[in-house]
């Protein structure tokens, strides 16, 4: 995945932005319909769900399985976050907001920490937050914070297969192709040491 857009504040754009712009873009000459007439299409002749508006659109219309799901989740008022850079980064704030709420806001000064760790790595350093997860980029994704229970929050590192020590445990990402393949859980400020900053540091040179 290309690096992601930096802009103005504290969070970056998410880089599945401009992959979706493209898409809506590009639907009329591979589609033979605007993203406007697909959504009409399926609220005027498709089924009444969303689940099986996805199917119609991809047995009935051939579209692939990505698009169609896009689509039949537009009818119900999603992804409307990915429309533009600025409606992104409005929605990122309140994401990472939502995630440390709650039973769970005794986490936030971990996650600030954590992402300020993050940004000290480089100026290329970048946070797009996703609904669950805040992954940081440099070229791609290198590492991730994500509060994973109420009181524990995950650094995600992607380092491969490589060998590393029993506190970094294994995602099971590599198998999966995933870029996060290691983890250090994080419950308190004196778990984010020397060994945490050395890793996330080796995360984000493995991604040149």
């Amino acid at each position: 995945m290309s690096a992601a857009t930096k802009t103005p504040g504290l969070y970056a754009v998410h880089p599945g932005v401009a992959q979706i712009q493209k898409f809506v873009q590009e639907l009329p000459m591979k589609t033979g319909r605007s993203l406007e007439q697909w959504i009409d299409l399926a609220r005027k002749c498709g089924p009444p769900t969303e689940k099986e508006r996805r199917e119609w659109l991809k047995k009935e219309h051939k579209l692939g399985t990505i698009s169609a799901a896009w689509i039949a989740g537009r009818l119900e008022g999603k992804n409307t976050e990915e429309d533009s850079p600025d409606a992104y980064l409005k929605t990122a704030a309140d994401w990472v907001e939502a995630q440390y709420s709650g039973p769970r806001a005794a986490l936030r000064p971990l996650y600030e920490q954590l992402l300020k760790l993050g940004f000290s790595l480089g100026k290329d350093v970048k946070a797009c937050p996703c609904k669950t997860m805040v992954p940081f980029y440099r070229n791609h994704v290198f590492a991730q914070i994500k509060p994973s229970t109420n009181t524990r929050i995950d650094l995600g590192f992607a380092l491969g297969n490589m060998k590393t020590p029993k506190r970094l445990i294994d995602t099971g990402g590599y198998e999966k192709k995933d870029r996060i393949t290691r983890r250090i859980e994080v419950r308190s400020k004196a778990d984010i040491d020397d060994e945490v900053k050395r890793w996330l540091k080796k995360a984000y040179e493995m991604d040149e």
